[in-house]
């Protein structure tokens, strides 16, 4: 389980690293859209666009489904809830340590201004 969790978040963060993906993502949160028509938006062709839908479908972050002779997009039902939540958890580990770290210098600053001069 671990392992598999490992490898959707690696497809995840490695698709929403495009700022173009990212976009996509945006686009299809307001309204369902075809590949052509974010290819449109995007300025683009639509083999590049497939490409970056492709990445987002093996990431779990959209699917498609053939109507006619549109691929529609739309966003998947998985969300970025793994991913959030792995956010959070290093979130809270690096505020802890910050904290610790800010704990440490005030310590320093404590000892130094108690320290005599002269």
């Amino acid at each position: 389980m671990v392992q598999y969790m490992d490898i959707q978040l690696d497809h995840a963060f490695a698709a929403l690293a495009d700022a173009t993906r990212r976009g996509i993502i945006e686009q299809l949160g307001q309204a369902d859209a075809s590949i052509s028509s974010l290819a449109l938006t995007f300025q683009m062709t639509l083999t590049g666009m497939k490409k970056h839908v492709q990445v987002l479908e093996r990431a779990g972050l959209v699917v498609t489904q053939k109507v006619g002779r549109v691929r529609r997009c739309r966003l998947g039902e998985r969300g970025l809830r793994a991913e959030a939540a792995w956010i959070e958890a290093h979130r809270r580990l690096f505020e802890a340590r910050f904290d610790a770290l800010d704990s440490i210098i005030d310590e320093i600053k404590q000892e130094e201004s108690n320290e005599p001069t002269g």
